[in-house]
């Protein structure tokens, strides 16, 4: 599908899709599975073949029926009224937007988005997000793969911060922090804690502390939340943009009493590949949205 025009009606478009966006996360409480439907549309990428990525093609059964994806066509039913309110926007432009507004509204980074992705209906094989029960080895597989760093791996993984793992979705069970609704540095600090009761902590959650390289920077952002804050949102800004080139414009966009910074700006050479870990266990609210 061709890309659309990234004109100052699209980003009108855009402030307006992130208004509803705000109201409709803030009123469900749904901001980790709206998180996790962002990072499972773009981690699917693979940099050597130039497919999956941020493309939309999660909003298909083909792919949200893949058993990482389990319970995400919630978030993709929530999105829909807002997609066909604003239907110039298209489906891989909304759920990058979903992602970034849900960090937003639970405290955390601001991230800036850059519009212009366009929609496929290409959706990718089955076993391309990581395997939660695998060690550090697999994350490195994966997150190399895309081109992504340990330090992304570990900041990524912070994302953690908001919401619970499911037993009928995942096999495992409970939330990660405390407030699972607050995006903050709680992951990193209950890691080094070791094992809490009440709280999960998966293999591929253990082995940030157990492997030195990643152990770094979990001692960083566990101290400094300035720092996981400025590392997460470069991250995520890359995670959403994989496989995606820019228009050649620049907008500026307002949400509530922020100055979104909605950059879209050529990009030299092929974008930065990146991937996601275990972000099928992100999932909905206490409401079945954490």
């Amino acid at each position: 599908m061709s890309a659309p025009v990234v004109d100052a009606e699209y980003m009108a478009e855009i402030e307006r899709a992130w208004r509803d966006l705000r109201a409709l996360i803030s009123s469900k409480n749904c901001a980790p599975i709206m998180l996790r439907l962002a990072w499972h549309d773009a981690g699917t990428y693979d940099a050597k073949t130039n497919t999956g990525g941020p493309n939309g093609s999660i909003r298909f059964r083909q792919e949200y029926s893949h058993s990482s994806n389990a319970g995400l066509k919630i978030a993709i039913d929530l999105l829909e009224p807002i997609k066909q309110k604003h239907p110039k926007i298209t489906y891989a432009d909304l759920y990058q937007l979903a992602g970034v507004v849900a960090v937003e509204v639970t405290g955390g980074p601001t991230i800036d988005f850059v519009p212009g992705r366009k929609d496929s209906s290409a959706c990718p094989e089955e076993g391309r997000l990581p395997d939660a029960t695998k060690g550090a080895s697999h994350l490195r597989e994966v997150f190399y793969r895309m081109g992504l760093s340990d330090k992304d791996i570990v900041a990524l993984s912070g994302g953690h911060t908001l919401g619970r793992a499911h037993p009928e979705r995942t096999g495992f069970d409970g939330p990660w922090t405390k407030e699972p609704l607050k995006f903050d540095n709680s992951y990193f600090v209950e890691l080094l804690k070791g094992d809490s009761e009440g709280l999960l902590k998966l293999p591929t959650d253990k082995v940030l502390v157990e492997d030195p390289e990643f152990r770094q920077y979990v001692e960083l952002y566990a101290k400094d939340e300035e720092a996981f804050f400025r590392d997460y949102a470069e991250s995520h800004k890359k995670l959403s943009e994989l496989g995606f080139t820019p228009p050649r414009s620049s907008f500026t966009c307002k949400s509530g009493n922020k100055q979104k910074s909605l950059l879209v700006q050529a990009a030299a050479g092929v974008a930065v590949a990146a991937a996601v870990v275990a972000w099928a266990y992100l999932c909905e609210s206490n409401k079945k949205f954490i």
